[in-house]
């Protein structure tokens, strides 16, 4: 358990650093031959991986993302709905999205 708890957080500050170099490589031979910018320093690119996960990601535990609100909202919908409502929404369905067999 000990060493667990040592290896995460060493996990977790190892990927940073290997991520700041891969931004820093890719921005620097990508971005520079291709637009205007400037080549990155180490820093910089460590800067950058972390603003980039204030507006991107942000903090905190993240919300389950599925489309349209995810699938409690169908199962609701689901046990809403009469059996004849289900049979015309799975026929519905197979004529949208069924293949030929």
């Amino acid at each position: 358990m000990g060493r667990r708890r040592l290896f995460f957080p060493l996990f977790f500050v190892a990927a940073f650093f290997g991520l700041s170099f891969m931004v820093q490589t890719l921005w620097n031979h990508i971005l520079v031959d291709v637009t205007t910018v400037k080549a990155l320093t180490y820093p910089q690119a460590m800067g950058i991986l972390v603003l980039s996960k204030i507006l991107f990601g942000g903090f905190g535990p993240r919300p389950q993302r599925t489309p349209f609100g995810g699938h409690q909202r169908w199962r609701e919908k689901w046990k809403n709905m009469d059996e004849d409502e289900r049979t015309r929404f799975r026929s519905e369905w197979k004529r949208r999205f069924g293949r030929d067999e």
